[in-house]
């Protein structure tokens, strides 16, 4: 991969299934109806590149597959045909509560997140208090998370992602469940942190935060990459569909 490119698609595609069903017999009345699963693209022919120390903001429609292209720069899904390469540590925030066990405590999810993001034990202990203390949950930390509100899940996801010293930082809207203050508090982490020469990259509904923070914008339709470069020029091709 080149120097100081971090993500590079080349070609990626991802496809699924659609109306998948989940439930055997479901699948098996369908079988003899004659009833077959279409495929559809939820990603089509994506090629870009992303330098170390870039905030990239990637725009579009529902369905227009940002959360796809998350999900594969995450290793979360793989691609159907193309390739993905991604360099350095992830501090993954794609889905809320993902990577939380609802029956585990706060304190229990935050080493168990940890660990699936590849800390020891010792370093997390290190960053456990710093973790709770950004959160805001010290009185909920020994609470099991499935009592935790939307919100209390964010701050949490959030401050574990930053907090594991991550070389990307990936972002899906989830910033837009918390309160004012806090998402305030995270944009200000989130410079302090790309100061560092961190790359972000983050999906957002809100057209002004990527006019303001990112230095660059992808804008999907329909799964394809209908540009990729100066924010302003993203929006107003965006304002056009």
């Amino acid at each position: 991969m080149e120097a100081n490119i971090v993500v590079d698609f080349s070609g990626v595609g991802k496809q699924f299934k659609k109306g998948h069903k989940f439930l055997l017999k479901e699948a098996f009345l369908d079988f003899f109806r004659g009833e077959k699963l279409e495929n559809f693209w939820a990603v089509k022919d994506a090629t870009f590149k992303i330098k170390k120390g870039e905030i990239v903001g990637i725009i579009g429609a529902n369905g227009s597959g940002k959360s796809t292209i998350l999900k594969l720069m995450a290793g979360v899904l793989t691609p159907t045909r193309g390739e993905v390469k991604v360099i350095g540590r992830i501090g993954p925030l794609i889905e809320l509560g993902a990577g939380f066990h609802p029956e585990l405590t706060g304190r229990e999810n935050i080493y168990l997140n940890g660990t699936i993001l590849g800390l020891s034990k010792k370093k997390i202990d290190k960053k456990f208090s710093d973790i709770v203390k950004f959160a805001e949950l010290s009185e909920f930390i020994d609470t099991p998370v499935k009592h935790y509100s939307s919100g209390m899940y964010m701050r949490l996801g959030f401050s574990i992602a930053i907090h594991i010293d991550p070389d990307i930082l990936l972002i899906d809207e989830i910033l837009a469940v918390g309160d004012t203050n806090f998402q305030r508090k995270c944009l200000d982490k989130m410079r302090e942190f790309h100061e560092k020469g961190a790359t972000i990259i983050l999906i957002t509904h809100s057209l002004d935060l990527v006019k303001s923070f990112c230095q660059r914008a992808i804008l999907l339709w329909s799964g394809k990459i209908i540009y990729a470069g100066l924010p302003d020029k993203a929006i107003k091709k965006y304002a056009q569909i």
